[in-house]
């Protein structure tokens, strides 16, 4: 990354919108049962609907309930009444700048582990998909904005994820538990439950 390229989480957003043109509504992705048109409603929901919060955030701690149902009928709302086109057109430009999704604060601590994980969830639910090389820098941002997944991951085994890309530095949540080797990219999505597709070795 250059001094004048944006910041990777906008980069991710710009990339993943331009896979989601691609592809198309109905390409598989890694999140169970949803299409490209899922995954492109889902994302213009969590930009734009600070009342959806509630239910993501119930829904990421392995929880449920009517704030979650209601979260994914927003969803299938969204999906059905507006065309593709349009909401990779909002996926890309993300929400207005009065919402806190916007806010670069925000952007560093939530978007960037969201968008590069759905990121990765399209990229890898095609056939023959290779990784991605990113920048070091880039590698130390997603390792930096991974700390809620792995926090997630550890549970009350604990969990060591330890980076292979560099002087072996590691994060250390819980008394011991696995140890899980790979670069900080293939360390979050293995966090974020993408074990099936994620490139590291877990001991």
């Amino acid at each position: 990354m250059t001094a004048s390229s944006p910041p990777l989480v906008d980069r991710e957003r710009r990339e993943l919108a331009d896979l989601l043109r691609q592809l198309g509504p109905d390409a598989p992705t890694c999140c169970a049962g949803w299409t490209t048109a899922h995954l492109a409603a889902h994302l213009v929901v969590r930009d734009r609907r600070p009342d959806a919060m509630l239910g993501y955030g119930l829904e990421g701690a392995g929880l449920g309930g009517p704030a979650v149902a209601w979260t994914h009928r927003a969803e299938d709302r969204l999906r059905t009444s507006t065309g593709y086109a349009e909401l990779v057109t909002r996926v890309r430009s993300g929400p207005p700048g009065w919402l806190p999704m916007s806010w670069p604060p925000v952007a560093r601590l939530i978007n960037l582990s969201e968008f590069a994980i759905h990121d990765e969830d399209v990229r890898r639910a095609q056939p023959g998909w290779e990784p991605r090389t990113l920048a070091r820098e880039d590698q130390d941002a997603i390792w930096s904005a991974s700390g809620l997944y792995a926090r997630r991951a550890a549970g009350r085994r604990g969990v060591v994820l330890r980076r292979t890309d560099g002087e072996g530095e590691e994060r250390r949540l819980g008394a011991g538990g696995r140890v899980v080797e790979g670069e900080p990219l293939e360390l979050l999505l293995w966090a974020a439950g993408r074990r099936d597709v994620a490139r590291v070795q877990v001991s």
